[in-house]
Formats: C-alpha cells, structure tokens, sequence
C-alpha cells in the first residue's frame, strides 16, 4: 500500500526505524508512534519505500 502522502511516509519510516532498533521507540510520537505498534515490519516498508515526487505534504 503506498503512503498518500509524504507526511505519512515520514512517519512511516520513522517508524520502521524505531521497529528495527536505530532509533529509541521513546523518540516517536504522534503518527509514527501508533504505526510502529500495529504495523509489521514489511508493512511499515512498503509505506515509507514510496516515491515522494508528485505526493502532497498532507492527504486531505
């Protein structure tokens, strides 16, 4: 599933991040925080691998 826009793609690899143990799960908050605790790893992957260009800040 490709993030709808970059803000979600954002949190979703600060996610995935904090998932994979570079970074402190206590440094999250917000989007992110909720995202790494009920997505997978692959999910959380697939949402913060998506191209960027042509994608807004913030979905409406």
């Amino acid at each position: 599933m490709p993030a709808k826009s970059s803000a979600q793609q954002k949190a979703a690899g600060a996610a995935l991040s904090a998932k994979r143990g570079e970074i402190k799960k206590s440094e999250l908050k917000g989007a992110s925080k909720s995202m790494e605790k009920s997505m997978s790893e692959k999910q959380l992957d697939e949402l913060a691998s998506t191209k960027r260009k042509g994608k807004p800040e913030h979905a409406s």
